[in-house]
């Protein structure tokens, strides 16, 4: 039986990513409790299939709602374009059709017809957000009129993970992909960080973009659609405990964990373990 009791915001990623859509959601949002749960043992969801994302996306969504949230955000590109629709549409009509699930690919999506003027737009993303082209459905239903061209960066994560965003060896691998994209268009004038990681790249991004190109990181635009989310939809706000705290969980070890988040948040975390299911 889930609790009808006011419960945290949870926010979801396979990773550690979902670490900067949390950072900027606390930004504008501070009052709320947060429940973060990586599923880092079974990282990265990139190259996972549908299936595979789907299932392990629900496993996930199902314990942050036992452990009392009623709104949980999906911090994960890959988890957005592959599970979002059919957890909304298949499971929770059968666990509690007034909890929801959030993702961040349409906040994006919206926002992002206000800030192209050649209506030319790129995406660097997962090599599996990339082939659900659900930027491209996304933009294109909002904005018929933007051409939308996309790009998958699969070096880019392990960078970060590793502590090597800011080496002299990252600049190969980020011009290459800014160079691909502009290739494919040069017209385009946003540019889509469409992974929660690719913001800690940012210095590297902007060196090599060629000016007059916006870079579109996702935590406040992601931000400003929750709190617009609030306004339209009191109900839900009023079931999200307001104590201002936060607590961090991991499939993977503690520890590491704690390693990795400070790169994301340059603050010392307190980590949970936790488990959710079989390990593929």
């Amino acid at each position: 039986m889930l609790s009808a009791k006011p419960g945290p915001i949870g926010i979801f990623d396979s990773g550690y990513g979902g670490l900067t859509i949390l950072h900027g959601i606390r930004q504008l949002l501070p009052e709320y409790d947060y429940l973060y749960l990586g599923d880092n043992a079974r990282a990265p969801y990139g190259s996972r299939s549908f299936d595979v994302v789907y299932e392990f996306t629900r496993q996930a969504v199902q314990r942050l709602f036992e452990m009392g949230c009623h709104l949980v955000v999906l911090g994960c590109n890959t988890a957005s374009a592959k599970a979002l629709r059919t957890i909304q549409q298949n499971d929770l009509p059968q666990w509690d059709s007034e909890r929801r699930v959030l993702g961040i690919i349409r906040p994006t999506a919206e926002v992002i017809g206000s800030l192209t003027k050649s209506r030319h737009v790129g995406v660097l993303a997962t090599e599996g957000t990339i082939k659900s082209e659900s930027y491209n459905l996304e933009i294109q239903k909002l904005h018929p009129d933007i051409v939308v061209s996309g790009v998958a960066c699969p070096f880019w994560v392990p960078l970060v993970e590793y502590n090597e965003a800011d080496s002299p060896g990252a600049d190969y691998f980020v011009k290459k992909r800014i160079d691909q994209i502009m290739r494919l268009d040069p017209q385009i004038d946003c540019l889509i960080l469409g992974c929660t990681h690719y913001p800690l790249l940012m210095p590297k991004i902007l060196k090599y973009l060629p000016d007059g190109v916006r870079v579109v990181p996702q935590g406040e635009y992601v931000a400003d659609s929750l709190k617009d989310y609030f306004r339209r939809n009191t109900a839900i706000e009023q079931k999200c405990s307001k104590g201002r705290t936060v607590r961090y969980l991991t499939t993977e070890n503690p520890d590491k964990f704690k390693e990795q988040a400070q790169i994301f948040l340059h603050e010392p975390v307190e980590v949970e373990n936790i488990t959710l299911g079989y390990l593929v």
